[in-house]
């Protein structure tokens, strides 16, 4: 079943270099798409704002665990193993473990996490350091003399 959802990029990896984190998002991705577990949304906000809502309905913010590293967020939702006491004639909500994890893109970082009615609620914004923000340069030719010279005769 999982080879359904592989997707073979040998042929572009023995021919490409420096692209192996890509290679391994698209592969990831293509893993992923079947896990729906919990559902969630991805809204952009404004120019570099997004926000990520996942519907955890049943877990409390003890259970819940947001963690920024390196271009990936991951969410993560632990129940513990408990015995159900109630006998359920129909058992629709999902309270399972789960491990949810989103690629973010260079200099995107976590702003704030809440969870409020059964939605936890990621806020992420995109900070470019100056220092990798495009800059003008100006541009000199030689026929153009320094301030304070005079030109030669």
């Amino acid at each position: 079943m999982r080879a359904a959802n592989y997707l073979d990029l040998a042929p572009y990896r023995r021919s490409t270099v420096g692209f192996d984190r890509l290679f391994d998002l698209i592969n990831n991705t293509a893993q992923d798409a079947s896990d729906t577990y919990p559902p969630f949304d991805i809204e952009r906000l404004g120019d570099g704002t997004y926000r990520i809502s996942l519907a955890v309905a049943g877990f409390g913010p003890e259970q819940l665990e947001v963690v920024a590293q390196q271009n990936q967020l991951t969410v993560k939702g632990i129940r513990p193993d408990a015995e159900q006491q109630a006998e359920f004639l129909h058992h629709g909500i999902d309270t399972r473990s789960f491990e949810r994890r989103f690629q973010l893109a260079d200099f995107v970082i976590v702003q704030s996490a809440t969870l409020e009615n059964g939605l936890l609620t990621i806020t992420l914004k995109r900070e470019v350091p100056e220092a990798k923000k495009p800059r003008k340069i100006d541009i000199s030719s030689p026929s153009q003399t320094q301030a304070g010279e005079q030109p030669t005769t």
